[in-house]
């Protein structure tokens, strides 16, 4: 769905690139997180592919046609939820859909069925400037989902969401994957992209370090390790490490689990996102 080769490109006036020579590919129908810091490059990448920033080095095409050759029409067939908020305070958030749909040549979503989606059906017709920021974020998705795009662009797609409303726009992504949208995460927000993405690439300085699936990450940046954490006989607890190959037939694993001492958790050594990024790209996510 969308091809990246050899991607550079400096900001007018800059002293050096932002982007320093990307290389990636997202297949149809996939969740691909895009991770790292504020000033990686996230944004800028997202830009570009979403046709914002020009005179970009090296070839982007998108369902089979370079960025370059596309004309309006691209915008029919992607969507954009951006971190911040963008729409007019002094309309409802009906009316607001309602114009965004006019703008559209073929067949959408009825407004009402994507703010249902996003749990802003019972505020419909209130005034987005009487939105929360948390309300507005989820208008965003509303707005970005209502032309029925076959490319979804989400920048930082849990921001200022309660739990609640957080897990209720992951589950819409993940159902959106499972409908046939291809779907771009821009987040430094790591449990999302371990809860969302198919596959992440990790971006710091302008340069893509790793790209895998976070389960495959994770088992190779991971200990291969189980512990245990048991009572040994009086109200403290302590914890043994066992090796996961082999653990079938660890004898001292096996007295622990017959020795009659309480055990609280057996878990393995899984390592996180955030733990591998660090490993990998040796700095710190900041927000």
């Amino acid at each position: 769905m969308i091809s990246v080769n050899n991607l550079t490109f400096t900001y007018p006036k800059a002293n050096s690139a932002t982007l320093h020579g990307l290389n990636f590919e997202i297949a149809e129908q996939e969740i691909f997180g895009f991770l790292g810091p504020s000033g990686a490059g996230k944004s800028t990448t997202q830009k570009i592919i979403i046709g914002l920033l020009k005179n970009y080095g090296g070839s982007i095409t998108v369902m089979g046609k370079e960025i370059r050759d596309w004309g309006q029409d691209y915008y029919e067939h992607i969507g954009v939820s951006f971190e911040l908020p963008n729409h007019y305070l002094k309309l409802t958030a009906m009316e607001n859909l309602n114009y965004f749909q006019s703008l559209y040549s073929h067949e959408t979503h009825k407004p009402i069925e994507v703010l249902e989606w996003v749990g802003l059906k019972d505020d419909a017709d209130k005034l987005v400037s009487d939105y929360s920021k948390g309300m507005k974020v989820r208008l965003n998705v509303a707005r970005g989902l209502l032309h029925k795009p076959k490319v979804l662009f989400l920048d930082e797609p849990t921001s200022g969401l309660d739990p609640v409303n957080a897990r209720k726009i992951k589950d819409l992504v993940l159902r959106l994957r499972d409908m046939g949208t291809t779907v771009f995460v821009t987040t430094h927000n790591m449990t999302v992209a371990d809860e969302l993405c198919d596959r992440v690439a990790f971006i710091n300085s302008g340069q893509i370090s790793v790209i895998d699936a976070p389960s495959t990450l994770k088992k190779q940046y991971g200990k291969r390790e189980v512990t245990v954490e048991y009572l040994n006989g009086t109200k403290h607890t302590s914890e043994k490490q066992f090796p996961l190959d082999g653990l079938g037939d660890n004898n001292e694993f096996l007295q622990l689990l017959k020795s009659g001492n309480r055990i609280e958790t057996i878990h393995t050594q899984e390592t996180t996102l955030e733990q591998i990024f660090i490993e990998v790209t040796g700095e710190e996510l900041t927000v």
